[in-house]
């Protein structure tokens, strides 16, 4: 990607509402593949 892709990626995730902390997780889940890092559903969106 580049790095205009990855600004927009981000910014879109802001803008719908994902918290700074859970797009740097996500982020590393891209690049590493380790599932710590995966996206989990909400709890409260249940």
């Amino acid at each position: 990607m580049t790095m205009t892709e990855i600004t927009r990626l981000i910014l879109g995730l802001r803008e719908a509402g994902w918290s700074e902390e859970k797009i740097n997780d996500f982020l590393i889940y891209i690049e590493s593949g380790n599932d710590a890092y995966k996206p989990r559903p909400d709890d409260d969106k249940q």
